[in-house]
C-alpha cells in the first residue's frame, strides 16, 4: 500500500530560514511541496522518509535564497494491482460504489464489480445486492459509512497541469461595445482527480470481519438475520 520512492529535487530556502538546521529546513519545504499532493504515475505523496544526498548549495545573483539539489525518499501511496484494502462507503450514485480511506477518496467500484445481481435504488441513493435465497430475493444494501474489503484492479493517473486560457474566437455578429453571453455550464470541464483506484468489492467484504465462510447455510442463515427494509 505504501511504496517509498527515490526522488530528486532542487530546494530552495528563504534568507529567514538560515537560522535552522540545513536538513530541517529542506525537510521542512519538501512536506510543504509535495506532502498530501498527487505526483503523476508515482502515486500521492505523504511525507518524507529520510534524505540520502545533499549536494552543494548555491545563492544565484538577485535572489538571496540558497539552492540545494537533494536526494530524498519519500512515502508515497501507491497500492500494487490486486492488492486487498480496507475502506468505508463514501457515497453511492449511478457510476458506482465511492469508497473512502480517510485519507485518499478517490477509489470507485464500478457496477459490473458489484456483487451480482445488484442494482442502484433511486429512492434511497444506495447500491444493493439482491441475493436470492429459499426464501426468494433478499436486499442487502450498502450503506454509507460501512467498512468494506477491496481489491484493486485498475488505476488512473491524469495530467491535471495548467495548460493556460483557452484560445479566443471572434464572434463577427457581435456589435461593438455588446457584451457576448457567458459560456454555457455544459461547457465547462468537469474538474477530474489526479489519481483513481478502480476496485472490486471483495465477496461478502461488508458483511463479514473475515473471508466468508464456505458453508452456504452458513451465509443463507446470516442473509436471514438481515432485517428487510420496507420502502
Amino acid at each position: 500500500m505504501f511504496v517509498l520512492v527515490d526522488m530528486v529535487d532542487t530546494v530552495r530556502i528563504p534568507p529567514w530560514d538560515f537560522h535552522k538546521q540545513l536538513n530541517d529546513a529542506i525537510s521542512e519545504e519538501l512536506n510543504k511541496k509535495l506532502a498530501n499532493k498527487v505526483v503523476y504515475n508515482v502515486g500521492l505523496c505523504i511525507c518524507l522518509y529520510d534524505i540520502t544526498k545533499l549536494e552543494d548549495s548555491y545563492i544565484f545573483p538577485g535572489d538571496g535564497a540558497s539552492h540545494t539539489k537533494v536526494h530524498f525518499r519519500y512515502v508515497v501511496f501507491h497500492p500494487f494491482l490486486d492488492e486487498i484494502l480496507i475502506g468505508k462507503i463514501k457515497y453511492c450514485s449511478q457510476e458506482g460504489v465511492h469508497v473512502t480511506m480517510g485519507f485518499f477518496d478517490d477509489i470507485l467500484i464500478p457496477p459490473e464489480s458489484l456483487q451480482q445481481p445488484a442494482k442502484f435504488d433511486e429512492a434511497e441513493q444506495v447500491w444493493l445486492w439482491e441475493y436470492e435465497t429459499d426464501e426468494g430475493a433478499h436486499d442487502l444494501y450498502m450503506d454509507q459509512g460501512e467498512e468494506i474489503r477491496f481489491r484493486v484492479t485498475d488505476e488512473v493517473f491524469v495530467d491535471t497541469s495548467p495548460t493556460g486560457p483557452a484560445t479566443a474566437t471572434t464572434d463577427t455578429s457581435a456589435q461593438p461595445g455588446q457584451s457576448t453571453a457567458p459560456p454555457a455550464e455544459d461547457s465547462i470541464e468537469k474538474k477530474e482527480a489526479p489519481y483513481t483506484l478502480i476496485v472490486r468489492k471483495t465477496p461478502w467484504s461488508n458483511f463479514f470481519n473475515k473471508a466468508a465462510p464456505e458453508d452456504t447455510s452458513a451465509l443463507n442463515a446470516f442473509v436471514a438475520s438481515v432485517p428487510k427494509r420496507t420502502p
